[in-house]
């Protein structure tokens, strides 16, 4: 129930409901998600830990967008947009994996890390990265085979929740 009332707070300010679904977002969210993705990458290959991945989270954040913008949702909250996820499209393995990565970029861009972590962090970098492909994947695969109904069935849950 708290998570509801806190979409419904997010609903009431503006920040959470009901657009057009629209292709256009879809595909323009799925190409930044491509682009963090090549710059996770790249600034892996630099040893720059703490911006891939910030980049890696920003894959999936992004790939998450574009769904809810195929759907006709918009979201501008990541704490909101990430619990759509489980709570429309009942994905609890991806909201696992982003809800973890969410953490680990709010770590990595706010805070700053001791050098004697550089194995630990190489290791979680590339660990990151693998999981931002895989969620991206299974983002685009969602997209690829939602259809009208099923796209009527996801706004209709999203409307039962106000």
């Amino acid at each position: 129930m708290k998570k509801l009332n806190f979409l419904d707070k997010l609903r009431k300010e503006g920040k959470l409901g009901f657009a057009e679904p629209s292709e256009e977002l879809c595909l323009s969210y799925l190409e930044k998600a491509e682009n963090c993705l090549k710059s996770a990458r790249l600034l892996l290959q630099s040893n720059l830990y703490e911006n891939s991945i910030i980049n890696s989270y920003y894959t999936m954040y992004n790939s998450l967008l574009a769904l809810l913008f195929k759907v006709g949702i918009k979201s501008e909250n990541h704490t909101a947009s990430i619990l759509l996820l489980e709570k429309l499209f009942n994905r609890t393995d991806l909201f696992g994996i982003i809800s973890s990565a969410k953490g680990e970029r709010i770590d990595k861009q706010y805070y700053v890390s001791s050098k004697q972590n550089l194995i630990a962090t190489d290791i979680s970098t590339k660990d990151m990265l693998i999981k931002a492909e895989d969620f991206s994947i299974k983002i685009r695969l969602f997209i690829k085979n939602s259809n009208k109904i099923d796209i009527e069935k996801i706004r209709q849950k999203f409307k039962s929740f106000f």
